[in-house]
Parts: C-alpha cells; sequence; structure tokens
C-alpha cells in the first residue's frame, strides 16, 4: 500500500509498505478520507506524542471496511466507518475517573500508532463508529468535531449567551458551529484572513478582523472568549474580552515553552474561569450526531482534496497558500 511516513523529526516520505492485516479484534479500513491537523506537523516536529517514528501520520479519517479480524462482531466487511483515534491505558487515575483523553499513557492513531494517511489502516473495532451514508469528507471532521465538543463542555458553552472565537480556520469555524448546536446565539469569530471571514459570516457568524477598533467595544463584554489559534499573544488576551463570570478556553495548540501573563486578582475579582481542553474524550457518537444535525453545509470547511502525493507535500511547506480543512480522499 502507498502510505506517508514520519521517518524521524522533520523527516517524512511517501513509500510503499506491505498491505496490513487484522488480527484478533481489529479491522482493516480502506481509508476514503483523512484530515491534515495542526498536530500532525507537531507529531512531526517531535513536539507531540512519544516519537514513535517511523510512523504513519493522521488521526481524523474515515473509511471502508475491508476486513475483520477473530472474535469482531460489531462491524463487517463494506461498512462504512470513522476512526476515534485514542487509545487509552484504562487503568491509570484520569482513565479511572472516565477522563481517557488526559491517559497518562495515552496513545492514538497516526501519533503513537500508524494511522490514517495511508491506502489502508488496521485498528482496534472498539475504535471505530458507523456512519450510515453520511459522506467520507463529513465523516472525517467528526474527530475534530469531537474535540470541540469536549472543549466546548469545558468552556461551559451551555449557560453563554455570547461568544467570541480567535480564529476562523477549521477549528474556529468548527467551534462556532458547535457553540451554535449548543443554544450559544451570538457568536464572533475573529481572524486576519478577509476570505476566512467572509466564510464565517457566510455560515450565520459575525466577522471582525483582527486588529479592528470593533474588539474594543467586546472588552469585558463575552461570556465565552475561546483561542482557536494557539498564537501566544492571542491567548494571552484572552481576559481582555471576558465578562465577568465568563470562561477563557484554551483550545489552540500553543509551543509547550510558551508562557503568558495572568493577574490572580482579576480572575478573583471577576470570577474568571480558564479552561483548557485536550482531544476528545468517547464522544464520537456525539460529533456525528451534531454533523448530521447540522447538514452537508458543514463540508465547505473542506477546502482542499488531495492524493497522497499532495499530502507529502503540504508536510513539506509546498501546501496552498490558502486552505481551510485539507483532506487526502481516495481517488
Amino acid at each position: 500500500m502507498k502510505s506517508i511516513v514520519f521517518e524521524g523529526r522533520n523527516k517524512l516520505s511517501l513509500t510503499s509498505k506491505p498491505d496490513p492485516r487484522p488480527e484478533a479484534g481489529e479491522v482493516l479500513i480502506e481509508v476514503h478520507a483523512s484530515g491534515i491537523c495542526h498536530t500532525d506537523f507537531e507529531v512531526l516536529r517531535a513536539n507531540y506524542g512519544t516519537s514513535a517514528f517511523p510512523l504513519v501520520p493522521g488521526h481524523e479519517y474515515a473509511g471502508k471496511v475491508l476486513e475483520v479480524g477473530g472474535d469482531v462482531t460489531t462491524v463487517r466487511p463494506g461498512d462504512r466507518v470513522v476512526v476515534d483515534p485514542n487509545l487509552e491505558c484504562g487503568n491509570c487515575p484520569a482513565c479511572q475517573r472516565g477522563w481517557a483523553h488526559l491517559c497518562a499513557h495515552l496513545g492514538a492513531y497516526g501519533v503513537t500508532q500508524d494511522g490514517g494517511f495511508a491506502q489502508l489502516s488496521v485498528v482496534k473495532s472498539s475504535r471505530v463508529h458507523l456512519i450510515g451514508d453520511m459522506p467520507y469528507d463529513i465523516a472525517a471532521l467528526a474527530e475534530p468535531f469531537g474535540c470541540v465538543l469536549n472543549g466546548l463542555d469545558a468552556g461551559q458553552a451551555q449557560r453563554a449567551q455570547n461568544a467570541l472565537i480567535f480564529g476562523a480556520g477549521p477549528i474556529g469555524l468548527l467551534m462556532a458551529i458547535g457553540m451554535q448546536v449548543s443554544g450559544v446565539k451570538d457568536i464572533t469569530l475573529v481572524d486576519i484572513d478577509a476570505t476566512r471571514l467572509s466564510l464565517a459570516e457566510s455560515f450565520g457568524f459575525k466577522p471582525i478582523a483582527s486588529g479592528s477598533g470593533q474588539l474594543e467595544t467586546m472588552r469585558h463584554g463575552m461570556d465565552l472568549v475561546a483561542d482557536a489559534t494557539g498564537v501566544v499573544s492571542v491567548a494571552g488576551g484572552l481576559t481582555d474580552y471576558i465578562a465577568n463570570g465568563g470562561v477563557g478556553l484554551f483550545f489552540g495548540v500553543c509551543a509547550a515553552d510558551e508562557r503568558i501573563e495572568i493577574a490572580p486578582f482579576e480572575l478573583f475579582r471577576r470570577q474568571i474561569t480558564l479552561a483548557g481542553s485536550h482531544s476528545l474524550n468517547h464522544n464520537m457518537p456525539q460529533a456525528l450526531a451534531g454533523l448530521r444535525a447540522y447538514g452537508p453545509d458543514i463540508s465547505r470547511i473542506v477546502s482542499h482534496k488531495m492524493r497522497l502525493e499532495e499530502i507529502a507535500a503540504v508536510f513539506e511547506g509546498q501546501g496552498p497558500k490558502s486552505s481551510l480543512k485539507i483532506q487526502f480522499a481516495k481517488g
């Protein structure tokens, strides 16, 4: 099979590997859609995961079951499925409390084990979910949407009347859609890219250009303020916009060694909550339900569908100058 392989830190190849075969409790999937995430680049840079090189990346993917191993009764060949990539130990304190995404020994397909940027992928049968007739490109959004829903739970979105999101990329848009599904009525997105802001407006959200004077009118006025950029200067300014009693959600992935300044007195006096969010937590069914409820228009978040050769070029810094979600798509 053809696959992208991270050979080592900042080193990748497009290569042919032997076709994998499922063992007991596993299924073989023909990958039909697999999305690029910022985390994939951090895996390549050895900044995230266990640096389990060589590795086939890709943790946002969907496809068709070709073969099942022994003892598998939940799916059968021909089923259309999406993968929940997380692999928890089940024994650590976090797992015992139901926080699989915070597992002390957390692994994931595409991060610590071979994932979805290949023609074929073997995964545990417990990690796949049936998608019915949902298009593969939309189903492959279930993993990032599951992460968003987990983040909105941490950010107490259910009690927010308004929200401000920094970053109108694919995650910012999915977060806005998740907020909308959660009942938030007034949602604003901020970005430096006019094209992304135009798209956000077409989805029914308020767009604001970064640096605009309109932001000044929102100071201390937003119930939920989220960073979906991973830019430390943006993350460091969230409290400027959080209303008294509101929540700041750190969703974007800043570099591990970055730091911001927080005034403890301000958190105390204005009763501000700051929340972090990592990955998804066995909420793939909820993510799929949300995607179905929103409808096919969500597919506009996928801006490019590419061959594996083109995906490899994206990882090498030769991708499109302007994009949203980029996916490998089976030809």
